[in-house]
């Protein structure tokens, strides 16, 4: 798992965060397979902002990735 694979797979999702107002930013890759991003824009302040992350953005690195353990939201 590597910072260009997984920055891969995030402009694969990008675009139906951006179809809802939102996006997001890769922050960065860690050794341990957890892997930090930043959503902006609508998605920034959205209740449903966890749900996406771990559901949708989660879900998708997960299964395109080998390594990924966890994606979290940067601080």
């Amino acid at each position: 798992m590597d910072m260009e694979s997984v920055s891969r797979a995030i402009q694969d999702v990008r675009p139906s965060l951006q179809a809802d107002g939102g996006d997001i930013e890769l922050v960065s890759v860690a050794g341990d397979g957890t892997v930090t991003v930043r959503l902006t824009g609508a998605c920034g302040s959205c209740p449903m902002a966890v749900m996406t992350l771990k559901q949708g953005v989660e879900a998708y690195l997960k299964k395109a990735v080998p390594g990924v353990k966890e994606v979290v939201q940067a601080q």
